[in-house]
């Protein structure tokens, strides 16, 4: 779509033309709405998966005059449906490995969230229970501080690598990294790599136990087997969203083919047709009538990245 437009109106190169030798996958106009677990969204204009870290950092100091974008497992993303001018790097096969060394757990960050989990049941380390019900990569579980059931993925971390946006190495430990509520406040161009963790020796059986007692309450508590992204709006201190959204009357409420679980009111789901404006639209309602009921602003917790369709104008689109 986007490289199209751009050959039409004009004789500069497309942009997957202006991309240094890279060793890994490079795709243009990639549609993207399939690799969220909303299952909506626009294309990229150009998908790059990098080979390995090399790859990325050769990719990254090459300094490619366009916007880039970083996504994950796409559990906890929104895009638009107007999709994402510039590079969309999104990491895989390259970035999977995972390990134990005694009490910790090194793992790339396209590593789910459920291996994790389930390496840790292998290796008798707990901590890492809450995982099992998490969906997404542990690059994405960093970036948000994602946790669950009292755990949260800042607990477990020791140290954390990967590469700013000019291609150069980063490495913290824990106490460097600012963690907040399902945030950390690490600039956002960085690219998350590797990580360690650190588990806590313990039995199989109990970690098992905790494991199959999450996984329960999941199954009971939340929608499962349909297109979700999971908690739509943080918790306000010390208040669970889902009941500021029951209060405000909107379990049910529905946009298009985006509606709001009736069985937990701060998940959103896909029918089947539903676009991302859809869900924007219902997320702002939904907002909208919780001020209305609380004065209480809800914070998206979902990532939202992208442009309108409206907005193709700005890169060359219509």
């Amino acid at each position: 779509m986007f490289s199209w437009f751009r050959h039409l109106f004009s004789k500069s190169p497309s942009l997957k033309d202006l991309m240094p030798p890279v060793r890994g996958r490079v795709t243009e106009n990639a549609p993207l709405a399939q690799l969220t677990w909303l299952g909506v969204g626009g294309p990229a204009e150009v998908l790059f998966e990098p080979a390995d870290k090399d790859d990325l950092a050769f990719f990254l100091k090459a300094k490619v005059n366009t916007p880039v974008t970083v996504i994950g497992g796409g559990s906890n993303l929104l895009i638009r449906d107007g999709g994402i001018p510039g590079v969309v790097i999104r990491l895989t096969s390259g970035f999977k490995k995972i390990r134990v060394d005694g009490d910790k757990i090194i793992c790339d960050a396209a590593v789910k969230n459920t291996e994790i989990a389930k390496t840790a049941l292998e290796a008798g380390l707990s901590g890492f229970e809450f995982m099992v019900g998490i969906p997404g990569t542990i690059g994405g579980a960093v970036r948000m501080n994602a946790g669950a059931h009292g755990g949260c993925v800042a607990d477990r971390l020791v140290e954390l690598n990967g590469l700013e946006q000019s291609g150069a190495e980063i490495s913290l430990t824990r106490e460097e990294i600012p963690f907040g509520y399902r945030e950390n406040a690490l600039p956002s161009g960085w690219i998350f790599t590797d990580v360690v963790l650190k588990g806590i020796p313990d039995t199989k059986e109990s970690i098992a136990a905790r494991m199959e007692e999450y996984k329960k309450l999941r199954k009971q508590n939340q929608p499962t087997g349909v297109r979700t992204a999971g908690s739509m709006f943080k918790n306000p201190v010390g208040l669970k969203a889902w009941q500021l959204i029951e209060k405000a009357g909107c379990r049910g409420l529905r946009v298009g083919d985006a509606i709001v679980s009736e069985k937990h009111a701060n998940f959103f789901v896909n029918l089947g047709k539903a676009t991302a404006r859809d869900f924007e639209t219902l997320a702002e309602t939904v907002q909208k009538r919780v001020w209305e009921t609380s004065e209480i602003n809800l914070e998206w917790e979902v990532r939202r990245v992208g442009v309108k369709p409206k907005a193709f104008s700005t890169f060359g689109g219509k």
